[in-house]
């Protein structure tokens, strides 16, 4: 599965700055002036900080020059525009250099499926579908990746709102383990992440804001099991998803051909687990009344189920999204969340990447899973996945 060539990543941009090849302030007008050439149409920035972007790229020459080590030197970033730069995630990227260009958008009030951006302008485009969601509720950030506007976007997940964007755009997208990073809710089920346009940029994001490995002393790695091929458990419904049959074909291709290339062996995933929905939202209408620290516990029975299965596996495959991206209308009866929200309850980490096109032209994402603090592991499979089957 071959996708567009895409610009520099931020990895690639990081080390440019950091080396003298070019500078922050002239990556960040360059990032400015696509924003200006074509937001006008995609509605993937709410607000666009251009004074203060400059200003801050200026620091980040003045650092380099002075032989700071900014992992993230000049790296034009759109951040979510519910958090702007206060979060826990947005302030770590930015000391390591990374330089916010603008808000992204999110739903607006009253928006029923969470999966529309909206700006003054008008709701955001999808730039891989035109006429289709862009997936939410981080829908400019994961438009604005995809359009090439900044290679890095902040975003955060309850019930998928980094996956869904990222398998709707055609881009990556990763939720970290619960607990890395600082919920963003009561509950414990919103947790930060990237969009990004390449796995290898996610592994910087988490690096920056956790630090190098060990990650800041975090545990983050799982070892595998065994010196062979990776074991993947195959599940294209997880036992209680309805499943658009060009998005669970798509997604087969995929993990199909990366089987193909011997670095992994695919099974099943067994009997399935249990609808999490009911679970879910009684846990985030409970919130208030009893805040909850960490949304492991809330789940406890596909929690011992995905126990169970990780004894006997390193990661689980699922689609993303159960269908394609819908029009306007929303996509009725169909959850876009139905295959991701369980992994917010039970708190596993779990990166979403490109998977290929339905028959109607719509992105679809491969979802991978590994057990709980095997993030380090879950990034390196899918940069592996990245190589053998995106090119």
């Amino acid at each position: 599965m071959n996708g567009p060539r895409r610009r520099p990543g931020a990895a690639g941009i990081a080390a440019a700055v950091a080396t003298g090849r070019v500078g922050a302030s002239a990556v960040v007008e360059e990032a400015l002036a696509g924003i200006r050439r074509r937001d006008g149409a995609l509605n993937a920035f709410s607000a666009v900080w251009e004074e203060w972007a400059r200003e801050r790229a200026a620091d980040v020459d003045a650092a380099v020059a002075r032989g700071a080590q900014l992992p993230l030197a000049g790296v034009p970033i759109g951040v979510k525009h519910a958090e702007r730069t206060a979060s826990f995630q947005a302030r770590r990227l930015v000391e390591a250099g990374a330089v916010p260009v603008g808000a992204t958008a999110v739903p607006g009030p009253g928006t029923e499926w969470k999966t529309w951006g909206a700006t003054d302008r008008g709701t955001t485009a999808n730039p891989r579908r035109p006429g289709r969601s862009p997936g939410g509720s981080s829908a400019g950030s994961g438009a604005a990746v995809a359009a090439g506007l900044v290679p890095l976007a902040t975003a955060s997940d309850g019930a998928g709102s980094i996956r869904i964007p990222a398998a709707w755009c055609g881009v990556v997208g990763y939720k970290p383990t619960t607990g890395l990073i600082p919920a963003r809710d009561a509950a414990g089920l919103t947790v930060g992440g990237p969009i990004a346009g390449r796995v290898a940029d996610a592994v910087l994001y988490l690096r920056a804001v956790l630090g190098d490995p060990p990650f800041g002393g975090r545990r983050c790695a799982v070892p595998r099991r065994g010196t062979g091929p990776l074991r993947v458990a195959w599940s294209s419904t997880l036992g209680f998803n309805r499943v658009h049959p060009g998005v669970a074909e798509t997604a087969a291709r995929a993990l199909g051909e990366w089987e193909r290339s011997g670095a992994i062996t695919v099974q099943g995933a067994g009997p399935g687990f249990d609808d999490p929905g009911e679970r879910w939202r009684a846990l985030r209408g409970s919130a208030a009344r009893r805040p909850s620290r960490n949304g492991v516990a809330a789940d406890g029975g596909n929690a011992v189920r995905l126990a169970e299965l990780f004894a006997e596996c390193d990661l689980l495959a699922t689609p993303t999204t159960p269908n394609p991206p819908h029009g306007p209308r929303g996509p009725g009866k169909e959850m876009s969340v139905g295959l991701t929200w369980l992994f917010n309850l039970t708190g596993h980490p779990a990166v979403s990447v490109p998977a290929g096109f339905c028959d109607d032209g719509g992105p679809v994402g491969l979802q991978l899973v590994a057990d709980l603090h095997g993030d380090e592991a879950l990034l390196g499979a899918a940069a592996d996945y990245e190589t053998c089957v995106s090119g």
